[in-house]
Order: structure tokens, then C-alpha cells, then sequence
């Protein structure tokens, strides 16, 4: 009786580590969004209103979270097309870190990088 036990405990457990690859990519994608957007805020608003007394910088913050939309949406949709059977399929972990590492680099790395673009170039004009 203890083994069934194991055996339907193993299966539940075996169960819930499945993992649907669209759901988890559509997670990442809604979170990088956000990490990436506040970061667009604190970071690159903040150094392009110390050089800058017009509405410059707010423009560039609407520009460039417009433009992540779609890079993002890619990512999004580049898992959302999986089957049942292949959303499912643990062979794609791979391909999944790579993905969600390329997407969390960008989201916490671009803003950073656009901040010091614009600040160089502030310098020169």
C-alpha cells in the first residue's frame, strides 16, 4: 500500500514539474516589460533631464518602450505556437534558457546602454 502511495504522490509530482513552455515564455515576456519600462524611467529619463530642459527625454522613453514591444512580442510568439505535446517537451530547456537569458539581458541591459549612448552624445552636441 506504501508503494501505490509513492506511485500516485511520483506521478503528481512528476505532474506538476511539467512545465508549459508558452505560459512560462509569456511570463517572462510580461515581467521583462515591466523591469524594462521601469528602468527606461529611473535610468535614461533621469540622465537625459539632467542635459535636457524639453520634453526630449519623454519622447525618447515612449520611442524606445514602443520599440521593445515588439522584440518582446516575438519571443512571446515564437512559443506561443507549440503544440500541447511540445509545450510540455523538457528537450526544449534548452532553447527556453536561451530565450528567456536573451530576453532578460536585453530588458535589464538596454536601458542601461541607451543611457550611456545618449549621454555621450549630449556631450558631443
Amino acid at each position: 500500500m506504501v508503494k501505490s502511495e509513492e506511485r500516485i504522490e511520483g506521478k503528481a509530482l512528476s505532474a506538476s514539474r511539467s512545465r508549459d513552455w508558452r505560459k512560462a515564455m509569456s511570463d517572462h515576456v510580461a515581467y521583462g516589460l515591466l523591469v524594462y519600462t521601469a528602468l527606461q524611467i529611473f535610468v535614461t529619463v533621469k540622465a537625459l533631464s539632467e542635459g535636457s530642459s524639453t520634453a526630449l527625454p519623454y519622447l525618447a522613453l515612449v520611442v524606445l518602450v514602443a520599440g521593445i514591444i515588439p522584440v518582446c512580442r516575438w519571443y512571446e510568439k515564437r512559443w506561443a505556437v507549440l503544440s500541447d505535446a511540445e509545450a510540455a517537451d523538457p528537450a526544449l530547456a534548452g532553447e527556453f534558457r536561451r530565450d528567456i537569458t536573451a530576453l532578460w539581458l536585453m530588458a535589464i541591459g538596454l536601458p542601461f546602454g541607451l543611457t550611456l549612448i545618449f549621454k555621450m552624445l549630449l556631450e558631443v552636441f
